[in-house]
């Protein structure tokens, strides 16, 4: 039997596994026959006791995305346009235009997947490294 990780048990493994543990076989030695986890068959007895179901718990996987393609788009268009945008101003915009409230982690999420940056350059030269400003002396500049 080939098993993957991530892939539910079929019904009648888990209907055997459970009736070998209430017919007296012990859990570690039930285990080793049907080749599953010893936490498997612990999970599996709580969870019939706690709820009475025995058949596997339903597939959660992600949740679907809250923006449509024409809303990104519209989105990454009004990035675009206004690129000094915070963060809340585009939730606040997004909110007032497409309708869809999203969180900052989920606004973030956007524009990473866009590929758009908020980060700003700086509007004047960047001090050298190299030599400290305290260093320099006023006779090495030239008035002309």
């Amino acid at each position: 039997m080939v098993w993957r990780q991530g892939q539910a048990y079929s019904e009648d493994l888990r209907a055997r596994v459970l009736a070998a543990v209430d017919g007296g076989m012990a859990v570690r030695r039930a285990a080793k026959l049907f080749q599953v986890s010893i936490s498997y068959i612990y999970k599996a007895m709580i969870r019939r006791r706690r709820t009475g179901q025995t058949n596997a718990s339903p597939v959660r996987g992600h949740r679907p995305r809250k923006l449509t393609g024409e809303q990104e788009a519209a989105l990454a268009i009004h990035v675009r346009a206004h690129s000094d945008m915070t963060l809340a101003a585009m939730q606040t915009w997004l909110e007032a235009e497409q309708g869809v409230r999203l969180s900052s982690g989920a606004m973030w999420t956007v524009i990473h997947r866009l590929g758009l940056t908020l980060k700003k350059r700086m509007a004047r030269p960047v001090a050298s490294r190299i030599l400290r400003c305290s260093e320099q002396s006023a006779s090495t500049y030239t008035v002309s």
